[in-house]
């Protein structure tokens, strides 16, 4: 794993992005220099929108989820993403050129060098979506444990990680039910080292429920960190590995001890300054799509287009989140809080259709320039979940150490929440992003979630 700004990307991913991002400015360099008018002129204009053009193209791709290491896609649905990945590039690349000082001898031959080397970018990338990684990009994994938590760890790796070879389980000798079976038991006889050595093991993922009473080899796992080989707990190894802090895993010592947590005076700032500026352009953008969804609200049900409704935010603050209404007017009039729920028979024909492409969203652009909320951020819930989940869920009070977002980590990563279950499961990718947050990070969030509207994942 690859660690940029407190957030981690597998090495695979790292290096899929910056060949793409390499292949597109070579190309497109040349095809510029090749029939620009005077190319020693212009150089430094070309390298600047090649690049400028380049970096558009692969957020297109990163928001169509094209670097995800884990997808359940067909190779149909890969197909058509790349297809649409296709046309957005050409017209955003020809919209860069013809807004840039370039002239073109031939604009034609430009075209055609550009369409090759998308498609050879997107062929590429339907190959490694469905591809085995070959052996040099592979990890070899070994749980140090035989009890639940190394079978939890077992379990989500050949799941979820297909970049991931599973070694096997070396026992803890403390531990006095196994949970594993006897053929995914590594020999005992045989030392930690001697079997980390010959297994060619890259990552021990230490997973007993106990450390204390000799629980661990301690000087057999320094030996083979010492070797090269990367040693985790559960709570670090489901970070790196799957954005995401297991509330099963976790203690509060970890958080406390633990780096991240990062909300100094810098940060807030850098933050404040960014929401402003995107929430601004976002609503100049979004101006038309938001007065074509307040007549079409009127026409259909009348009443009032938006709804407002009291939110937690930041420290507990409370505020009221504003939505265009995409309920009957009488969806709550017993007064009882409900989650929304799949096929929800309270949501009107345009409310389906604005909360699938998430324009009933766009008034809490509203609410980013007030300061109640910001662009990314986890998603505020109302105060009677807050109550009821503060006391199920361990931690679920520090969601609120951060302003909440429009949209969030849990929101591209998980899908949309409508029980205590979904909540416990999205609040460890809360945890993440309130451990990890940055700019960077938001950035991510961004790009993702622009695949997320595109293809109408996880609404209700």
């Amino acid at each position: 794993m690859i660690k940029i700004f407190d957030h981690y990307f597998h090495k695979r991913t790292f290096l899929q992005m910056c060949f793409d991002l390499g292949l597109l400015v070579v190309t497109v360099v040349v095809a510029v220099l090749s029939q620009a008018t005077h190319p020693a002129s212009v150089s430094p204009v070309v390298i600047m929108v090649s690049v400028l053009s380049a970096i558009g193209i692969l957020v297109i791709n990163m928001g169509l989820g094209f670097y995800q290491r884990v997808h359940n896609r067909t190779l149909g649905q890969t197909r058509a993403r790349a297809l649409l990945s296709l046309c957005l590039s050409l017209s955003l690349a020809y919209i860069i050129f013809r807004l840039s000082p370039l002239s073109l001898e031939d604009e034609k031959s430009f075209l055609l060098a550009l369409i090759g080397a998308l498609a050879l970018l997107l062929i590429h990338r339907i190959y490694m979506a469905h591809a085995t990684p070959r052996a040099m990009m592979r990890q070899r994994v070994l749980v140090f444990g035989s009890g639940e938590r190394a079978r939890l760890v077992g379990r989500t790796l050949k799941n979820s990680d297909p970049s991931v070879d599973l070694v096997g389980y070396y026992a803890s000798p403390t531990e006095s039910m196994g949970e594993i079976s006897g053929r995914e038991l590594l020999s005992s006889a045989k030392s930690l080292t001697d079997i980390v050595m010959d297994e060619r093991v890259d990552e021990i993922v230490v997973a007993v429920g106990e450390r204390r009473g000799g629980s661990m080899p301690l000087r057999e796992l320094l030996d083979c960190k010492l070797h090269g080989v990367r040693v985790v707990d559960v709570a670090t190894h489901f970070e790196k590995t799957f954005g995401q802090i297991r509330r099963d895993a976790v203690s509060a010592g970890w958080l406390i001890f633990g780096d991240g947590f990062k909300q100094g005076l810098v940060r807030t700032v850098v933050k404040r300054i960014f929401d402003l500026l995107c929430a601004t352009l976002l609503i100049l953008l979004a101006l038309p799509v938001m007065l074509l969804t307040c007549v079409l609200i009127l026409l259909e049900s009348g009443g009032p287009i938006l709804y407002r409704q009291e939110r937690v935010g930041l420290n507990g603050r409370l505020f009221n989140v504003i939505k265009f209404r995409s309920m009957r007017c009488d969806a709550e009039q017993d007064g009882k809080p409900r989650w929304a729920l799949a096929a929800d028979d309270r949501v009107t024909r345009v409310g389906r259709t604005i909360r699938k492409l998430r324009i009933d969203e766009l008034p809490q652009l509203f609410s980013v320039l007030s300061g109640d909320m910001s662009l990314v951020g986890p998603r505020p819930e109302r105060p009677y979940f807050v109550d009821k989940l503060t006391q199920e869920l361990p931690y679920y009070a520090v969601r609120q150490s951060v302003k909440p977002g429009v949209t969030g980590w849990a929101q591209v990563r998980y899908h949309y929440g409508a029980s205590v279950e979904d909540a416990a499961e999205k609040l460890q990718y809360d945890l993440y992003y309130v451990k990890n947050n940055s700019l960077f990070l938001d950035l991510v969030v961004l790009f993702e979630t622009v695949g997320v509207v595109l293809m109408g994942i996880g609404a209700q």
